[in-house]
C-alpha cells in the first residue's frame, strides 16, 4: 500500500505514539562498527562518523558519550517518502511551544525525538494538531 500523500489525510491520522524509555545520539568516528549490545534505532553515515540513535541505557553500558536525551514519538499515519507539508506542520507547531524535534523519517513512518522531560507536551501538540485538521 502506497504511503499518503494528503496533507489533511497525514495530519488528521498521525496518531501520535510515545514509545518507552529515554534515547539518546551517539556518534562513532571514522568507520567503526556498532559496539556489541548496542541496537540502533537509526543510524546515519556523516563525514564526520557514525551517528547512533541508542537507547540511553545501552549507550552507557557500552560507554558512549551523548548530550541530549530524547523521547522516541512515532507518527502512525503512513506517510509517502514525498508527502509535503507533514514535517513542516508538525515541527512549527512543536516549535511555536519552545520544543525542539529531530526527525528520522522511516518508510512507513516518521519518527521525532523531542527533549525527554517535553515529550508528554509534545505528544498534547500533535494530538491537537491532528485534531485541528479534521
Amino acid at each position: 500500500m502506497p504511503g499518503e500523500r494528503d496533507l489533511t489525510k497525514l495530519l488528521s491520522g498521525m496518531k501520535p505514539q510515545l514509545n518507552p524509555g529515554r534515547y539518546v545520539f551517539a556518534t562513532l568516528p571514522g568507520s567503526r562498527d556498532v559496539p556489541s549490545g548496542v541496537r540502533p534505532v537509526a543510524t546515519v553515515a556523516e563525514d564526520e562518523g557514525l551517528t547512533l540513535v541508542v537507547p540511553q541505557e545501552e549507550a552507557d553500558r557500552a560507554g558512549l558519550g551523548y548530550d541530549y536525551v530524547a523521547a522516541w514519538i512515532t507518527l502512525r499515519v503512513h506517510s509517502a517518502l514525498d508527502a509535503v507539508g507533514l514535517t513542516g506542520a508538525f515541527a512549527t507547531a512543536l516549535a511555536d511551544a519552545g520544543l525542539s524535534c529531530n526527525v528520522v523519517a522511516g518508510f512507513h513512518h516518521d519518527h521525532l525525538f523531542v527533549p525527554y522531560e517535553q515529550a508528554e507536551q509534545a505528544v498534547v501538540i500533535l494530538n491537537a494538531l491532528s485534531g485541528q485538521s479534521d
